[in-house]
């Protein structure tokens, strides 16, 4: 992928777009961070193409502090030769990330060799130099096929680019992984290299689905220099669910407690009624000495 990046200050942008960093910004040494401003395009599973940039502030020194460009306009433009054309245009968010998302029947500027430039812009403002970066993609195309074979269940991965005519020209020497929906991601299953335009891969048997046994499928090609990100999915019924059924030995309408509860509780009792029994004694033995006392008093 062909990056260009023109560098501008770092200092002022921090100073007036990072996100409510308005007093923040005075207490750090806004010389420790510099900008990381990244472009990449991402084909989906139904041929939508996503156009994304991130505008990340990055320390020098402590790479685990990152503070987003908030609130930053990016322009999105299609580029062939000195012609350009306006995608559409986004605002960063508070993850410092603007976005656009393209038909699948976009129509794109490209070269006699099938090339498609984007281009990110930020024109700047008063304050802010302006700032761009470009990339340069060709139009890949996954298909993704599920199927069973002698009680196997293979994963087949076809992918190609279309010449003028549209023939296919299969795609050679490209990392491939398989990966399918975790609990809070996507959980990698394989990987490999595609050749001559296609990748076979085993599915694992043991992997759960959703309560009907059902889980979703992905075949990305990531951060291609050539294709940048290329994604396909299909749900398949190959998970397994497993119920487990635990019986419940104990509950508020079951027949008999665990035996401690009955121990505990008697305690517990025995200890009340003993102190109950213990403070009435004391009282009558109060009683009769006070009786005693009077008739002393009145002998005397």
């Amino acid at each position: 992928m062909k990056n260009t990046l023109t560098r501008y200050s770092v200092f002022i942008l921090l100073l007036g777009l990072i996100i409510n960093t308005a007093g923040i910004a005075q207490e750090q040494d806004i010389t420790n961070y510099r900008l990381r401003f990244n472009f990449r395009t991402i084909k989906q599973h139904d041929n939508v193409r996503i156009l994304e940039a991130s505008f990340i502030a990055a320390n020098k020194k402590d790479r685990k502090d990152r503070v987003p460009v908030y609130e930053a306009e990016i322009k999105f433009f299609n580029v062939l030769n000195e012609e350009e054309v306006l995608l559409g245009k986004s605002k960063t968010s508070k993850e410092g990330i603007a976005k656009i998302t393209l038909p699948e029947n976009q129509q794109y500027l490209m070269d006699v060799e099938g090339n498609i430039v984007f281009k990110a812009i930020f024109e700047g403002t008063d304050e802010l130099d302006s700032d761009e970066e470009e990339i340069s993609i060709k139009n890949l195309n996954l298909e993704l096929s599920l199927t069973e074979k002698d009680s196997l269940k293979i994963v087949m991965v076809e992918s190609y680019t279309l010449d003028s005519l549209g023939m296919k020209i299969p795609l050679d020497e490209a990392d491939i992984i398989i990966s399918v929906d975790g609990m809070l991601s996507k959980m990698n299953i394989g990987e490999g290299t595609i050749e001559n335009g296609e990748f076979e891969f085993e599915f694992p048997e043991d992997l759960p689905g959703d309560s009907n046994g059902d889980l979703t499928v992905y075949a990305i090609l990531e951060d291609h220099e050539i294709y940048g990100d290329v994604i396909q999915k299909k749900t398949v019924n190959w998970g397994i669910f497993n119920k487990q059924i635990k019986e419940d030995k104990y509950t508020l309408w079951s027949e008999a407690a665990p035996i401690w509860m009955y121990v505990v509780l008697t305690i517990l009792l025995v200890g009340v009624w003993a102190n109950y029994i213990y403070t009435i004694v004391n009282l009558l033995k109060i009683k009769r000495e006070g009786k005693k006392l009077e008739l002393k008093t009145e002998n005397s």
